[in-house]
């Protein structure tokens, strides 16, 4: 089984519906990369996730979503739009918060699931998920989902403790 074959059993996929996204997004070409924990998967042993949390160039948020419009519901909430489909258990998560944008930048090309994809620097998917698990008001499973990350990053690559802020540094040991 290969890993594509893999995350389509996990996600109950029918269609490609990742496939679909990316293809759109280099068909209109829209710079993005992946964050969250599909992009910690990137740097450290993958475990399964539903959720794919992606930033896309503010400027295209809009002809990104006039473009998969017909193949997704999409939803809008405060900082981010949700893209489902009846069609894989998937959830696509664009972070519309605007500290989240210049990660594009610094995005590397590599490869996710069997799937060549632009994901966020190393330092950049820390930074993120450190806002995530400093963010109160998310659930506290979420919080805890995001500590487990930063520690798996972490124990990838040691030298990111310096980025950690003190009070997180104690708490992880």
């Amino acid at each position: 089984m290969t890993k594509k074959e893999f995350f389509h059993a996990v996600s109950n996929s029918k269609v490609d519906v990742l496939q679909i996204l990316l293809d759109t997004l280099a068909e209109i070409k829209v710079n993005y990369c992946i964050i969250g924990e599909l992009a910690v998967n990137a740097y450290a042993e993958p475990i399964v996730s539903l959720d794919l949390d992606i930033i896309v160039a503010g400027d295209k948020l809009e002809v990104l979503c006039k473009s998969l419009e017909g193949q997704f519901k999409i939803e809008k909430f405060a900082h981010r739009l949700n893209f489902s489909s009846s069609e894989s258990d998937l959830r696509i998560q664009i972070q519309t918060d605007p500290r989240y944008q210049e990660f594009i930048g610094r995005a590397v090309n590599t490869s996710v699931l069997g799937y060549p994809m632009r994901v966020a620097g190393i330092e950049d998917v820390l930074r993120g998920k450190i806002w995530a698990y400093s963010d109160e008001q998310r659930r506290k499973s979420k919080r805890q989902k995001d500590l487990t990350d930063i520690i798996r990053l972490i124990e990838v690559y040691p030298s990111l403790k310096n980025h950690i802020p003190q009070a997180l540094q104690e708490l992880i040991g």
